[in-house]
Order: C-alpha cells, then structure tokens, then sequence
C-alpha cells in the first residue's frame, strides 16, 4: 500500500512537469482539480473519524469505573498520532475529574510504571483535580507525581495544593457538567448587590491626562485569561498615579481614565461598580478562561487555573518572574473592583460584559482589564 502511494505520487510529479513542458497546462490544471477533490474527500473523512473517537473517548471517561478507565488510558497511549478538539488532554483531563473516583485517578494515572506516553494528560489531571479540592497531601500516588512534576511544564508553575483564593470554588457553578449527550455550565460575570460604590450622578465628564503605561507583556499578561476563553475583545491599561489614594475614591477616578472601554460614558449614564475580595476576582478569570465565552468551551480547569493567576499577577503587578506564592501575596494585598457601564466599547449582554480594575498595595497604581463577548 506505501508503495503504490509513493508510485502515484511519483506518477502526478512526471504527469505535471512533462505535460506543463509540452504546453498541456489544461491537463495540468484539470490534474490539480482532481486532486483537490479527493483532498476534500479525505479531509471529511478524517474529520469524521476524529468525531467518531472523540465520541468514545467521551464514553470512556464518563463511564465511572476501573476498568473504563484503563481502557481509556491504553487507547490514547496506543493512538498518540490522533488529533482534533474532543482528544486534547486538557478537555479529556477535565471529563475524568469530573466522573472518575478521585482514588481510581491516583492509583491508575498517576502510576509511574505505566502511561508514559500521557505526560499532558497527567499533568492536566493533576490541576484539575487541586482546583477541584482533592487533597493532594493525602493521596500518596497524588503526593509522589507533585514532587516530581516536570518543570519545564507550564502548568508545574502553579502550587500543588489550592490558594485562599480557589477554595471558595462551586463544583457546581464553577465548572461545566457533562454527559453523552451534551453539557452545561453556570458561571456568571454578573455586578453583585454586595460591595456596590457606584459613583453619584452626575459624574465629571472631563478625563484625567494619565498615560497608559502597560508594556507589551504586561498588557497581554493581563488579558491572558480572556484571550484563553476566546471572548470576542478585551483591552488592559495600567495607570501610575501622581499621588497615593484611598480605595474609596477609586469607583469616581475608573469613568476618567483615557480607557476605550468608557468611551461614549456620558455624566449620567449608567457606571456600577462594586468592591470585591480578590477570590471572587480569581473566580471571575477562572470562569473566563476555563469555560470559555458564548462561542467556545475554554482551556478547561488546568490552563483555566495558569491563565487566570497570569491575568491576576498582571493586575496585581507583581513582578514578571514571581512565583505563585508571590503572586498570591501580591494580590491578597492589593484592592478590587469589579464594574459594569453603557459605554460605546460594552454590549451589555447577560454574563458577556466586565471589567476589573485592581489598586495596587501603596495605592498608586490601578490596572484595568475590560472584556466583551458579544457580537
């Protein structure tokens, strides 16, 4: 079969090159149509197939039990080579969390003798798992592979056991549900009736002369979270003040800022805004980049949980070569708040709208990140 495929392939180069010499380039273009015809066919084929293993990969990890998912991990040992979204460890990680016994998981994953072609897999499963709430600690298969987890792996950048910040996470809102048939998710990015500091109306109208200084890096390590969902726009700024303030004057200084994302805000147009715990921030993001927006299923929980501490190190300010652990502090000490407007950049559709602005600890920096998924 190899033989007959190089021997047709060695057949189209000469076909070409001497009927091309001979003049015959209709021959040559003709040639070329129907090569592109079985092209077409194939790909519908090979897409068809990965829909097809997709589909009982699914069965495989949703159906709880030992033996499924042995069968499970021997099959994508044995079929490295296939590809398409319904097969990528983060999404096949995410399933297995979610249906799969926490003690089957260590004892059958993560057993150093086997598996050694599911080193994304694992290391997906691992964070899965910690934001989830396993105790790492008190499962020794759990325990070991922290230990040794690659560190030139992005994800081995997170701690192995969860923040203050991740604690407060729902099962039930803060990941998806899924069964054969489909899925559902609940996260919302909705204003709280808690914490609000809408300023008083009207508000000024004149905007401050700041300067965005946001490098590069530090805009897209901001943004990191949303552009992981694939939301439709998101923009970051980060404003260095001419003097420290008081977080209560923060919710009037947001609508002045030179920001896209208050363009068109007019004195006594709606601008609500709300003071928030730096874990419900985090939450925000991780919904952001876990789940997705209203066109996508996100990066999952393990890169979901990387993205949203990378936006929230930008926010925060820390340093580009912090640790977790220093990010964590960072961020514990710096003050939140979440806002909502009717500016030209917002749609202000359901759950498709936000923006963060964090002050950092000596309260003379304020980092923005506004983010849209609608149309």
């Amino acid at each position: 079969m190899e033989d007959a495929k190089e021997d047709l392939g060695h057949r189209v180069w000469i076909q070409a090159e001497q009927r091309a010499a001979q003049g015959g380039v209709l021959f040559v273009r003709e040639l070329g149509v129907k090569l592109a015809a079985r092209h077409a066919e194939a790909a519908d084929r090979v897409r068809e197939y990965e829909r097809q293993l997709a589909h009982v990969v699914r069965v495989l990890a949703l159906t709880p039990g030992r033996d499924s998912l042995v069968q499970l991990l021997q099959l994508l040992e044995e079929s490295q080579s296939a590809g398409g979204p319904g097969l990528l460890p983060p999404f096949v990680a995410s399933l297995l969390a979610e249906h799969q016994q926490v003690d089957d998981l260590a004892s059958i994953d993560f057993d150093r003798r086997g598996w050694n072609r599911l080193t994304e897999l694992r290391a997906c499963l691992f964070h899965e798992l910690v934001v989830r709430g396993v105790e790492v600690e008190k499962s020794s298969p759990l325990h070991s592979w922290s230990l040794r987890r690659p560190a030139w792996h992005a994800l081995s950048w997170l701690p192995g056991r969860r923040s203050e910040f991740e604690v407060g996470l729902n099962v039930a809102v803060d990941f998806p549900s899924r069964s054969i048939s489909g899925s559902a998710r609940g996260a919302s990015t909705g204003l709280p009736d808690t914490g609000r500091m809408d300023p008083p109306t009207p508000r000024r109208s004149e905007r401050l002369s700041l300067r965005d200084t946001a490098t590069v890096d530090v805009h897209e390590t901001i943004v990191a979270a949303v552009q992981a969902g694939g939301w439709g726009d998101c923009a970051a700024w980060v404003f260095m003040l001419d003097e420290p303030i008081a977080p209560d004057r923060v919710p009037a200084l947001l609508p002045t800022l030179p920001m896209r994302c208050v363009d068109g805000l007019g004195p006594m147009d709606r601008f609500e805004v709300a003071l928030r715990p730096a874990a419900e921030i985090w939450r925000l993001l991780f919904g952001t980049a876990s789940m997705g927006g209203m066109y996508g299923s996100g990066v999952h929980g393990a890169y979901g949980r990387l993205w949203a501490w990378k936006s929230m190190a930008g926010l925060s300010g820390a340093s580009a070569d912090a640790s977790a652990e220093e990010v964590e502090e960072q961020a514990r000490r710096s003050t939140w708040f979440h806002f909502q407007a009717d500016a030209d950049w917002f749609h202000n559709d359901i759950d498709a709208d936000y923006g963060i602005a964090a002050l950092s600890p000596d309260r003379s920096r304020i980092a923005v990140l506004a983010a849209t998924d609608a149309d």
